[in-house]
């Protein structure tokens, strides 16, 4: 289990990002995370991952302090950042670290099947689309068989129909691997199609204002009444002075239903 007890994150100019967060993540499970810009999400993943330290407060992984957890935690940011001269197995394989052993081979060939990329194994990069290049980096993260997974806004640069596609084969291994997820996005109707729990941070300092425990059974469809129920719930825990910013929430995926 993840858990975060009084965690406070004020920056050396001062700026206090994040304030009194207490979070408990269940195994096995997908967490979203959303907010408008600026209410903490990602610098609260990065100080779960060991990018940052919190100013106050503990962090731990199964009862251990994070730092002693950190080869069992896996991140995947908004961008692939594939190394551009490696192979798409090359790239994978720096998921396992710089030890070389003689089941990386195996694990590698596993992660890249996982995402259905096996006839791109020897491919480079440039000879990817945004979608393949981020499911290369789904597999990096993947490799090492982690038990909990960051994933910060990982698939906002890509076009609407690789967002949807990427977004069901995401589900689809976590069905098989049920590895731990905790996903920020600031897409409410992404959170709804992951997560088993939707977190709400509001305000600056970022504060936990909702938590959502999400009933819907899986597949869930986006048109359904009920999940159109749970997405208004949703929206209406944000800031009403928020809520004309489309950049912050989203305002066109919301319109269009993508």
């Amino acid at each position: 289990m993840l858990r975060l007890e009084n965690i406070t994150k004020r920056f050396s100019n001062g700026t206090l990002a994040l304030e009194t967060i207490n979070l408990e993540v269940a195994p096995q499970t997908i967490v979203s995370i959303v907010g408008a810009s600026g209410s903490g999400k990602s610098t609260l993943l990065r100080m779960i991952s060991g990018l940052e330290v919190p100013s106050t407060g503990q962090l731990s992984w199964n009862g251990q302090p994070i730092q002693r957890s950190q080869r069992k935690i896996s991140f995947i940011f908004q961008e692939p950042r594939l190394m551009p001269w490696l192979k798409v197995s090359h790239n994978v394989r720096l998921g396992l670290g710089p030890s070389p052993d003689r089941e990386d081979e195996k694990l590698v060939t596993e992660a890249i099947a996982k995402v259905g990329l096996e006839r791109f194994a020897h491919a480079l990069p440039r000879e990817l689309s945004g979608g393949m290049a981020q499911r290369v980096a789904i597999a990096r993260a993947l490799v090492a068989r982690p038990s909990l997974v960051l994933l910060d806004e990982p698939f906002s640069a890509l076009d609407a129909f690789n967002r949807l596609k990427l977004q069901n084969h995401l589900l689809k291994i976590w069905a098989i691997d049920r590895t731990t997820l905790l996903v920020v996005t600031h897409d409410v109707e992404e959170a709804l199609v992951f997560s088993d729990r939707v977190i709400v941070l509001t305000g600056q300092p970022g504060r936990i204002s909702e938590d959502f425990f999400i009933s819907l059974p899986r597949p869930r469809r986006r048109t359904d009444p009920e999940f159109q129920a749970w997405k208004q719930a949703i929206l209406d825990a944000f800031d009403p002075s928020l809520l004309n910013e489309s950049e912050t929430l989203g305002e066109k995926s919301y319109a269009s239903g993508h």
